[in-house]
């Protein structure tokens, strides 16, 4: 049984004043239902903006007084961004904002008029209606260190992706006017061959210096130890490439501007990386979960910018559901389909488990164990990638459980909670 649905229920009374907000980029709809789904006013239409927002909770107050229902419930759909701002400015002044599943909202439309219709103003009373049947959560809306964590996570995905479009640029600059130049050097981005490109040399350039030229000059900025063979097989690599040989003049100039931009992101990302392994080291438990061999800092950055501060929580399934990891049953009658994980949730925090419980599978002792346990188990044993998932879930309830109660992390006990592992181990 659900107990989280019935407690949500129970809020909802006579005493309750439900509020259901369709959420857009300039303005939003607000609809008010009571405990039976009646409405109690007209519509309210307020803009995206400060008084819009104060307006939304005089109006709120205001109905609340009239009908004697002093209990608000606010509740919207998380539109792209656009819902965050009204629902942090909500909280700040102590009301505690709801969402619903914009798929719920989505299947729900067509139960009042038998009609797929879809307006600003249906959308919030369809809303209000969801919350009424108790289908709504409580976001996650981090303050101070988690929503720092949150924003850096933010920005080190937006320079990673920057960085991998200046790399792919690279790339296209290389194939079109010196595609001869990975034959020579293994990767573009080494010392040596970033010093020539950072200098837009092509082959043009590097045919009018002869090969003790090219030495002395790299030499002078890389200290890594390079003989003139390799400047002799660059000579050879110019006198024979394919490249285009016109547009010279910008090509050298685009090269130059895109090693600068890489080293510029570069040196940003490793800036931000330091500067986010040194902020979560403030949560409560992080040094500890950092010291688990097989999680890397960054591994619990990302976890903690997605799911906030673990005393929002009270039960490590929460987080395992947040992540999507909740395994959903496919049976009727005498069927019985495969179990499956939902993938309804925060799909980078299901890939951040995902990606760290194959090196927690191959270095980490406990998890090693625990992963051929679930591979070779009597009942029920996983293949590769579904053990990976069930390592990923083991993982959350260790964090959880190390978050919340302060303690380090034990494999002999991690071990002793798996019935029947010794037997495994042993065979």
């Amino acid at each position: 049984m659900d107990f989280t649905q019935n407690k949500r229920l129970k809020q909802i009374n006579e005493h309750t004043l439900i509020i259901g907000i369709d959420i857009a980029k300039h303005k939003h709809v607000a609809r008010a239902i009571d405990d039976r789904g009646i409405d109690l006013s007209k519509r309210l239409i307020f803009p995206n903006s400060k008084e819009g927002f104060k307006l939304l909770l005089e109006w709120a107050k205001e109905l609340s007084a009239q009908t004697s229902r002093p209990n608000l419930l606010i509740g919207m759909e998380p539109t792209g961004h656009y819902w965050m701002n009204l629902a942090y400015f909500l909280k700040s002044h102590g009301e505690r904002p709801v969402v619903v599943n914009p798929m719920k909202v989505k299947k729900s439309k067509e139960l009042d008029d038998d009609s797929p219709t879809k307006n600003d103003t249906k959308d919030a009373k369809v809303i209000a209606q969801v919350m009424r049947a108790g289908r709504y959560h409580e976001p996650t809306l981090p303050e101070g260190l988690y929503a720092d964590l949150r924003e850096g996570v933010k920005l080190f995905d937006i320079i990673q992706e920057d960085l991998s479009s200046i790399k792919a640029q690279i790339h296209n600059a290389l194939d079109r006017y010196f595609p001869e130049f990975l034959t020579v050097f293994k990767k573009w981005n080494g010392k040596t061959a970033l010093y020539l490109l950072k200098r837009g040399y092509l082959p043009k350039d590097i045919q009018q210096k002869t090969e003790d030229e090219l030495l002395k000059e790299v030499k002078t900025s890389v200290t890594k130890n390079i003989g003139i063979e390799r400047m002799r097989q660059l000579k050879k690599a110019a006198a024979s490439s394919i490249g285009l040989t016109v547009g010279l003049r910008m090509a050298r100039e685009e090269l130059r501007y895109l090693v600068d931009q890489y080293e510029l992101l570069n040196a940003r990302l490793e800036a931000l990386k330091e500067e986010l392994e040194e902020l979560v080291r403030l949560v409560p438990g992080a040094d500890s979960m950092i010291a688990i061999k097989g999680v890397g800092p960054m591994t619990v950055v990302g976890f903690f910018a997605e799911i906030g501060d673990l005393s929002n929580y009270r039960d490590p399934r929460q987080i395992i559901k947040l992540a999507g990891l909740n395994l959903m049953m496919n049976q009727s009658g005498k069927h019985k389909g495969q179990t499956t994980i939902t993938k309804r949730g925060r799909r980078r925090l299901r890939t951040i488990l995902y990606q760290v419980a194959r090196p927690l599978a191959f270095h980490n002792k406990g998890f090693k164990a625990l992963h051929n346990y679930y591979k070779h188990r009597r009942n029920n044993p996983l293949k590769g990638k579904q053990s990976y998932v069930a390592l990923g879930r083991k993982l959350i309830k260790i964090l959880f459980a190390m978050g919340t109660r302060k303690c380090a992390f034990s494999e002999e006990r991690m071990l002793r909670d798996i019935p029947h592992i010794t037997d495994v181990q042993a065979a």
